[in-house]
């Protein structure tokens, strides 16, 4: 039986995302069905064949953190600085009276500072090995983020940043969530942060062929399980949640959002970028979550996708839910958030969690936006173009990333 110290619950939670700074911002603009997907602004796109993405827009370092702290550090810890920010504040969670031995930190990353990386290698093939920059290792390595916020804030319990491709920020709630049930710490700090819109990053993903070309209408582009979609869009950004023993959110009497109930992380042993087409692996993290949860399938009101809007991973992951939830599949509302604001990538599965927890706060969940003409082969329910009224008690967010990683997070109303 689980006590008081074992169960997990968030008290806060933050968010910078392509539709604003800030968790009510960012809420706002999915229920209406905005999206935040434009040109890119930020470089000379006229090459590319994908010339769009979901940017953070009106994002200034300095208005969150003194000069020289923004020049020695990369957009990516930026994004979760000012999140993590967010979060510590809409948890009411005063530092100065807590056991810094005893609050942690899990963020993570995909891709860490590609930006600088790609922007340094420039200055070194043009100026020679004595122009770098002599801090770019600590600034672009992957834990940049999480150490920085705990040096910043004197955070003295475990940190670490998990990589796991595009599931990394539900990753990083999921070890959160365990080494608060195993009594490594009190309160956790976590998500998942992202900053790769660069030239190199797009031309990469492009070559790949992951992204869609749309580049006569960006806010259409991303179309999750819709038959005309023709890949995903990039996106920037960081989501980081306040987790806490329930014990201590009790005694600190802290306003409980939700409870996270459990978690898996599941490997496809597929293909180093394509989902294993049956939904074997995306299936299985979902069962294991909920077991994990001591949640039956049934008692699931609310489904946060991956939902890129890739061919491939519509189809895997539509079948993966029905593995799980049978008949009742066609019954859960599903809906896709990067339909809006782009595939945060490292940070993705963290702002879904967010927004599973924001449809049980509000009873309502966002539409799947630019599903206009339905696929046959994803033909349960994903809410689409219009918000919809709809008790959540219990959701569950999935984030899958290459190489097969699949990850997935149960949240439930605080009872």
């Amino acid at each position: 039986m689980k006590t008081d110290k074992s169960r997990v619950v968030v008290t806060g939670m933050g968010a910078v995302t392509p539709l604003g700074i800030g968790i009510e911002e960012t809420w706002k603009a999915l229920l209406e069905g905005r999206s935040g997907i434009r040109r890119i602004t930020r470089f000379d796109v006229s090459s590319f064949p994908t010339q769009f993405a979901g940017e953070v827009m009106n994002f200034d370092p300095k208005d969150y953190m003194d000069f020289r702290e923004a020049k020695r550090t990369a957009r990516f810890t930026q994004f979760a600085v000012v999140a993590t920010q967010q979060a510590i504040q809409d948890a009411a969670l005063d530092l100065s009276k807590e056991d810094a031995t005893r609050i942690g930190l899990e963020i993570g990353t995909a891709i860490g500072g590609i930006d600088l990386i790609e922007e340094q290698s420039i200055v070194f093939h043009q100026k020679g090995p004595g122009r770098i920059n002599p801090t770019l290792v600590p600034v672009v390595i992957a834990n940049a983020a999480p150490c920085h916020i705990a040096i910043s804030l004197g955070i003295k319990g475990p940190t670490s940043s998990p990589v796991a491709a595009c599931a990394t920020g539900t990753v990083a709630i999921g070890e959160a969530l365990r080494k608060l049930q195993k009594g490594e710490a009190e309160v956790m700090i976590a998500g998942g942060t992202e900053a790769a819109n660069s030239p190199l990053a797009l031309a990469a993903f492009s070559r790949l062929g992951a992204l869609s070309t749309r580049n006569t209408d960006p806010e259409k582009a991303c179309r999750p399980f819709d038959a005309q979609r023709d890949g995903t869009v990039m996106g920037e950004g960081a989501a980081v949640l306040v987790l806490e023993t329930l014990e201590h959110a009790k005694q600190r009497g802290a306003n409980i959002l939700a409870e996270v109930l459990g978690y898996a992380l599941t490997e496809d042993a597929y293909h180093i970028a394509a989902p294993d087409p049956t939904g074997d692996g995306a299936a299985r993290a979902m069962a294991l979550a909920l077991a994990d949860a001591g949640i039956a399938p049934d008692e699931v009101d609310y489904i946060v996708p991956h939902g890129t809007g890739t061919p491939l991973n519509d189809v895997s992951e539509t079948r993966a839910c029905k593995i799980v939830f049978g008949e009742r599949a066609y019954r859960i509302p599903i809906s896709s958030n990067k339909s809006m604001m782009g595939h945060l990538l490292g940070a993705a599965g963290a702002i879904s969690t967010v927004i599973a927890i924001l449809a049980i706060r509000d009873g309502i969940v966002p539409p799947t936006i630019n599903l206009e003409y339905p696929d046959p082969e994803c033909d349960l329910d994903y809410v689409p173009n219009q918000a919809r009224r709809v008790r959540v008690d219990t959701a569950i967010a999935n984030a899958f990333g290459f190489g097969g990683q699949n990850a997935t997070v149960v949240v439930r109303r605080a009872d």
